[in-house]
């Protein structure tokens, strides 16, 4: 899933399920000393997707420790991103001299908690956002800001080395592939028109999700793009400063994934800048 979303030079690593017999580092596992269990499985699979990525891209085994404001600490001439959410966890890495950034992000394809998209939401957004829910409900597009947003900072601090609050990016989600409100779509079940999914469980690809309704079904899979445009001084990249992101979404499973990269300037699309 999450490869789809990634240039060649990412590598990318998934997992469904927790491995209750897989081991951290002691530098690793001391980090979980006073967690509850639920933050012990998803942090050490998560760190067991890095570190299967860090092996595919030809380094020795080691810790990935925390660094400034908990951002995972890579190897040197490393690039990389971790997230996890309810049956899902993942880790991107990348060299350096192929990707000035990653950025990584997994939520449900559930409605935000209350009060989480007005505290998010930038004015620019507001009305966008309320078109999109309206017209194609079968994408959480309250949930895919969410998610994007989270991104978009996890791309910015190794670049910026600073704090971005979601009020310091204005983001414009594409609706891709998302199909209309009532289209005949394939679904995780019977061909039928597309409803508003509630509450419910996650699940893994191809997997019921449990939401509400014996009709309130996603769609198996769709997949878009998404740009910030950042409200703040960004950092000098290339040939000036940052003035935004380009990212990728996907919907497969019951899960939103968002996904940011920036490349080297060679004659591949970059983000924004201004000279």
């Amino acid at each position: 899933m999450l490869s789809s979303l990634l240039p060649a030079a990412a590598i990318a690593v998934e997992a469904f399920e927790d491995d209750p017999a897989a081991v951290l580092f002691p530098e690793e596992s001391a980090l979980l000393a006073r967690a509850v269990e639920k933050r012990r499985r998803e942090f050490t699979t998560a760190r067991i997707c890095a570190h299967t990525a860090l092996r595919r891209l030809g380094l020795p085994p080691a810790p990935i420790l925390p660094g400034p404001r908990g951002a995972p600490g890579w190897p040197d001439g490393v690039v990389g991103s971790i997230t996890h959410c309810a049956g899902y966890r993942a880790a991107a890495v990348a060299w350096s001299c192929d990707l000035h950034t990653v950025g990584i992000d997994a939520e449900p394809n559930e409605p935000n908690p209350p009060g989480v998209t007005r505290e998010i939401t930038v004015e620019d957004e507001a009305d966008r956002l309320t078109s999109l829910i309206a017209s194609r409900p079968g994408v959480r597009w309250d949930r895919l800001l969410f998610s994007a947003k989270e991104s978009v900072y996890k791309a910015w601090f190794p670049l910026a080395g600073r704090w971005l609050g979601f009020e310091d990016a204005a983001l414009t989600l594409d609706p891709g592939t998302a199909p209309l409100a009532g289209a005949p779509v394939i679904l995780d079940g019977p061909v039928g028109p597309v409803a508003t999914p509630s509450f419910g469980a996650t699940a893994g690809p191809g997997k019921s999700t449990g939401f509400g309704g014996a009709a309130a079904r996603v769609p198996v899979r769709a997949e878009g793009t998404f740009t910030a445009r950042l409200l703040v001084d960004g950092p000098v990249l290339g040939p000036g400063a940052l003035t935004g992101f380009d990212g990728r979404w996907l919907v497969e499973g019951g899960l939103l994934i968002t996904a940011i990269t920036v490349p080297h300037i060679d004659g591949t699309p970059t983000p924004s800048v201004t000279a």
